[in-house]
Formats: structure tokens, C-alpha cells, sequence
């Protein structure tokens, strides 16, 4: 699940002032005066909102701030969705000027002004008051309210006073949906990922710019609607709704909770204040270079690009990453777990050790290195198509299945050198573990190229081209170190010619009896089986 912001995710986020209007929606200067005080007074962090008005063409054209004192300040926060500043108008007044959700604001309203009368809110007009600035929104605008109340003169003054308002008009921006957002919402979800949208906006401006890249606007939870659930209720609910609305940062972190708890692994993006709650609470949370602060210190991936489609790259790499991880771990346990029985099967029999400690060293030295191209490796589509959680059962199949298939081949060889090339004599020791020693190394290099795919290797699926050069390098080493000058250093003897021929078949065999058993071990569903990831 990866759980959104929409601004500056599905949206370009350069949010630009359209329009300033009064409460029928006709432009009105008044109204851009007012906005323009709030936020060039007001000292808390200034959003992209308080920036678009600040920015505006025609704002310093119309407003000469050196006439107006600011005389106090009552700051925004999540509550009231709300921030008010208290100026000295040039006559004199003391007046507080307040912009904020218009839901917010107009319950605090008792009266609106419309071509400079100031009219009282009736009951009946408070529905079609409401409705004009719902229209705004569901053109796709985000909109603020904009009220004033004149007060009497003192010091300093408090929330207590954001009451008997007087409705002055509405500003509304508009910050467009991305071109890219909805085809990166369609490859996110093309390779199982559901994203969900977590936005503090209205849900009438959320349902547009939803709707416009193609999510499902059916069914959407609001604030209240989450403050009203218990924990169970909201985490039934989040799972069937991709929309949620009018959000607190406390709802967020909420909702991240929610569908943890159900079992799904949580991704969180977010760059403001706000989203910090949440950042922390996710499985994995996301942020941007441009972030506020808090945001990226909450964060644990930070994007230079605040993008879908960045992420979407991310997860595609992150996935082929986690599959060439679990290709080592396969090889390394089912290697070793099958070497075990062939060390412990030979001890238990032969008159002398099947392999020399430097032979073993070497071994695995040679075997590590025809591994270390694993990282560059190409991976199956199929196994990057949809989430791989890490499953320690899957790999303990593998080995039970998998591993000792190398010792099967490993007790031929030992029937080879025994009674082929007659090595029981002690004497003849030298040959026997230079025969193993190749066998070994030759079929472990070579069972890479099985292990790594789910499909027939070479024909179906083609390693990278380092890990074909690799595992070639180190089989031809493995042949030449008993014909070579370090040979009586590593303890090694010259094989007989019919060894290669022999060796030739017990590696076709090698690979066709693990490509058989791997075959059946996916036909029943017993690797790669999907699951659901566990929330730790």
C-alpha cells in the first residue's frame, strides 16, 4: 500500500491564485487585500498557498502594507484549520483578518458583506452561501474563506476572538494534476501496488483531481469519519477506500496504522509538517529533498523528484534487488546444506578425508567468486510483477529439496573414483579429492544458472553477461588447477582422461534432474507461492 499526499503527487504543485472573490463569486479586491495581510504578517511557516497570494501579479499593485500595523497574531493549526492576524488598519481599527478552511471559518461567521453592505447570515442563505463556494471547489479549485471582525483596542488578543465574523469572499488557487500521475497511479497498481490518497484538502478538490488521473472516486472517508471509528472499524474501512479527505496529521498516522494492522506493508509519502505523524508510522516512509525539515528527518527514503513514476523505478529496482538477494541465499544454503551430507556420508567410509582443508578453502574461495556478479544479474519479469515478501519457508523447501540433489552426484563421483580409477588405496587419496574437487566446484558453479531462474535457464531466461563471464572463469580454473604449477602446493593429481567425459554426464544430469525438481516444486505451488506480508 503506498499512502499519498496529492499535492505535488498527483498535482504540479505550483499553485497559482485564480481567482478573489466575494461570496457570489464576482471578483472583489477586498478580499485579496485581506488574504495578502494574513499571510505576509503572519510569522509561522508559510505553505505554498501563503506564497501564491504573496507572489500574486496584481497584490503589490493594490496594497501598500507600510499603512497597516500588525498588532498580534493567532498562528494556524490542525484544529481549527485556521490562522487570523490582528492589524491596525490606517484609521486606527484594530481588526482581525482570518483565512482558513472555509468549512472552519464559516462556523465562526454570523454575518457577510456583498457590495459593501453587511448583511446577517440567515439560516436560509447559509445553504447557498455554502454552495457558491462549493461550485470553486468542484471545478477543481482549493479554496480558503476569507472574514474580518473590527475589535476594541488592546494588547493582545486569542482565539476567544475568531468568533461573530463577518464572511468576506473566498481565494481560490488551482494546482493542476500532473500528465504523469495517472499513468504512474496505472503502473503502481499494474505491478500490486495500491495507492491510496491522504490529503488535509476538501473532498470536493480531492474527488476532481482523483477523478482526472483515474483513481476511483466511489467511496472516500473524511476526517470526521475517521475520528468517529474505532481502530477496528477504520481498519476494515481502509482497505476497500482509496480516498480520504480533510485530514489531521493524527487521522494519517491513524489510517498508516490501520493497514498495517491488517497486514500490509505500508509506504507513506510526504513533505509537510503534517505528514511527519504518519512518515513515522509507516513501514517505509518517503520524502522529498524540498521537504520542511521534519518531514525528511521522519522520512527514510528521500526522492530528488517528487514523482509516481520515480517511485514506481524504485520499486521495480528495490524488487530486482530483494530477488537477486534471495537467488544468494538459495544457492549458498542449498549448496552448503547438500555439501554436509556428501562430507558426512564420505567420512563415515573412506580411510582418508574426502577433501583436503586447503582444497576446501580454495573451493569455497573460487565458488564465492563465480557469485559475486549475482547483484548485476537480470531478473524475470514475473518476479518483479507484483510484491515478493522475504518467506523463510520457501527457502527451507528449497534447501530440503534442492540441496541434496548435489550429493546424489557427489556419491557418483565417489563410485567413480573408487571403483573406476581404484582410489581406496590410501596412496591414491590425492586423486580421489582432486576428482571430487573439480566435481564439486564445476557443478556448484554451474547449478547457478538453474537456481537463478524459475524458468529453463539460457533458453527461457539469459543471465547477465558478468555472471556468464564469471561462472566460465571459474569452471575453467577449476579444470586447470590440477594441471597446473600450484597443483602439488593445493595437494591436487593429474586426472585421467576418461574423468572428463564422466564429469561432462554427471553435470548434464546434475542440471536436468534440479531443473525437473525445481519445475515440480512451482507447479505445486511450493516456491514463489503468494503471501501476504506480515507487518512486523
Amino acid at each position: 500500500m503506498l499512502c499519498t499526499d496529492k499535492t505535488g503527487t498527483l498535482t504540479l504543485d505550483r499553485v497559482i491564485l485564480e481567482r478573489h472573490c466575494d461570496v457570489v463569486r464576482e471578483e472583489n479586491d477586498l478580499v485579496l487585500r485581506d488574504a495578502y495581510l494574513v499571510s505576509y504578517f503572519q510569522t509561522g511557516l508559510k505553505n505554498v498557498l501563503d506564497r501564491a497570494i504573496l507572489d500574486h501579479r496584481e497584490v503589490h499593485e493594490q496594497v501598500n502594507i507600510d499603512r497597516y500595523r500588525k498588532v498580534d497574531e493567532i498562528p494556524f493549526d490542525f484544529f481549527r484549520r485556521m490562522m487570523s492576524v490582528v492589524v491596525e488598519l490606517p484609521d486606527g481599527t484594530h481588526r482581525l483578518v482570518t483565512k482558513g478552511a472555509p468549512e472552519e471559518v464559516f462556523r465562526r461567521c454570523t454575518r457577510f458583506e456583498l457590495e459593501g453592505d453587511v448583511l446577517s447570515m440567515d439560516q436560509i442563505l447559509i445553504q447557498d452561501l455554502r454552495d457558491e463556494h462549493e461550485r470553486l471547489s468542484s471545478d477543481g479549485f482549493r479554496v480558503l474563506a476569507v472574514a474580518y471582525r473590527d475589535l476594541d483596542r488592546r494588547a493582545a488578543y486569542s482565539r476567544e476572538d475568531e468568533q461573530d465574523l463577518v464572511l468576506r469572499g473566498y481565494v481560490a488557487f488551482l494546482d493542476p494534476p500532473k500528465e504523469s500521475a495517472g499513468p504512474a497511479i496505472a503502473a503502481l497498481q499494474k505491478h500490486g501496488v495500491t495507492v491510496k490518497i491522504l490529503t488535509g484538502d476538501n473532498d470536493l478538490v480531492t474527488r476532481k483531481v482523483c477523478h482526472d488521473v483515474g483513481l476511483s472516486t466511489e467511496r472516500m472517508l473524511l476526517g470526521a469519519d475517521v475520528e468517529a471509528m474505532s481502530d477496528e472499524q477504520l481498519a476494515e474501512a481502509s482497505e476497500t477506500t482509496h480516498i480520504f479527505a480533510r485530514l489531521s496529521p493524527a487521522h494519517k498516522q491513524r489510517i498508516v496504522f490501520a493497514l498495517r494492522t491488517k497486514g500490509h506493508a505500508v509506504g507513506f509519502m510526504g513533505d509537510g509538517i503534517n505528514d511527519a505523524p504518519a512518515l513515522r508510522a509507516a513501514d517505509v516512509g518517503i520524502s522529498v529533498d524540498t521537504a520542511v525539515d521534519i518531514a525528511k528527518e521522519s522520512a527514510d527514503v528521500i526522492l530528488l523528484e517528487k514523482s509516481l513514476l520515480v517511485l514506481e523505478e524504485g520499486v521495480l529496482e528495490g524488487r530486482k534487488v530483494f530477488a537477486n538477494i534471495i537467488k544468494y541465499v538459495r544457492m549458498g544454503a542449498s549448496s552448503n546444506f547438500g555439501n554436509m551430507f556428501s562430507v558426512l556420508g564420505a567420512s563415515a567410509f573412506l580411510p582418508f578425508v574426502p577433501m583436503l582443508p586447503i582444497q576446501v578453502l580454495t573451493n569455497n574461495l573460487l565458488y564465492d567468486f563465480s557469485q559475486v556478479p549475482i547483484p548485476t544479474d537480470n531478473v524475470d519479469p514475473e518476479q518483479i510483477a507484483k510484491p515478493r515478501p522475504w518467506s523463510m519457508d520457501e527457502i527451507r523447501r528449497f534447501i530440503i529439496f534442492i540441496g541434496p540433489i548435489s550429493s546424489i552426484f557427489d556419491y557418483t563421483t565417489y563410485f567413480v573414483m573408487l571403483y573406476v580409477f581404484g582410489c581406496w588405496d590410501p596412496a591414491r587419496s590425492s586423486l580421489f579429492q582432486t576428482g571430487w574437487f573439480v566435481e564439486s566446484l564445476m557443478t556448484q558453479t554451474l547449478i547457478i544458472h538453474v537456481i537463478r531462474t524459475n524458468k529453463i535457464p539460457f533458453l527461457q531466461s539469459m543471465p547477465s553477461v558478468p555472471l556468464i563471464l564469471t561462472s566460465g572463469i571459474i569452471m575453467a580454473v577449476g579444470m586447470w588447477l590440477p594441471h597446473s604449477s600450484l597443483a602439488s602446493s593445493l595437494g591436487f593429481s593429474e586426472l585421467p582422461l576418461l574423468y572428463w567425459p564422466i564429469l561432462a554426464l554427471t553435470l548434464l544430469c546434475y542440471v536436468v534432474l534440479t531443473q525437473t525438481v525445481k519445475a515440480a516444486l512451482l507447479r505445486a505451488h511450493w516456491l514463489d507461492a503468494p503471501r501476504r506480508i506480515t507487518a512486523s
